[in-house]
């Protein structure tokens, strides 16, 4: 007969894996409730780290539709359900599993597919998406002011040759200028 409180965890868990987007499996023999404390806390809010009975996560991940896991699903469990940003999740468990020798990290789901122990390291090393869009900006930014600066380019140099021919016009001008333009000296006595 099946218990209802199984039931209930099941859908929970289920639940989890449907509203995750991403999940980390991990296998915490060794550690003890206070250090799984300490992790929850690294986590943070984005993700929920929750301890599970294998055969329990075995009908969750078929009812929400995440293949891939079974072979991950030994020894005593405990999963990560990601709500939030996946790298920061997988950089906060990556970071407790080398402090922490009885943390470790079995593999993950993400995406539509399970992933392994080494693509989960994969993501602790990339940069979180604020830095990651933050350098694209700066990127971009960089090439629209060297555009910028080619589209003004042109005109500024046609800008500096009119200048330069209106100040070689005024110092051919100004040599001739005075001498011609000269009026007759009111002292001077007159002819007669």
């Amino acid at each position: 007969m099946v218990r209802p409180d199984k039931v209930e965890a099941v859908d929970e868990i289920a639940n989890r894996f449907r509203g995750a987007t991403a999940s980390v499996v991990t296998e915490y023999r060794g550690l003890s409730v206070a250090q799984l404390g300490q992790l929850r806390r690294a986590l943070g809010e984005n993700a929920n780290f929750r301890v599970a009975k294998n055969t329990l996560v075995k009908r969750a991940a078929a009812d929400a539709g995440v293949d891939g896991l079974d072979a991950l699903l030994t020894g005593p469990t405990a999963i990560a359900f990601v709500t939030g940003e996946p790298v920061d999740a997988a950089k906060a468990i990556k970071d407790f599993a080398k402090a922490n020798q009885g943390l470790v990290i079995k593999g993950g789901y993400m995406d539509g597919r399970a992933l392994t122990t080494s693509e989960i390291e994969k993501l602790a090393d990339l940069e979180s998406r604020e830095v990651l869009l933050a350098r694209m900006a700066g990127a971009m930014k960089g090439s629209l002011s060297k555009a910028a600066g080619l589209f003004a380019a042109p005109a500024s140099q046609v800008a500096r040759l009119a200048q330069a021919l209106a100040d070689k016009k005024a110092a051919e001008g100004g040599e001739t200028a005075p001498a011609a333009d000269a009026p007759a000296d009111a002292d001077a006595p007159a002819e007669s």
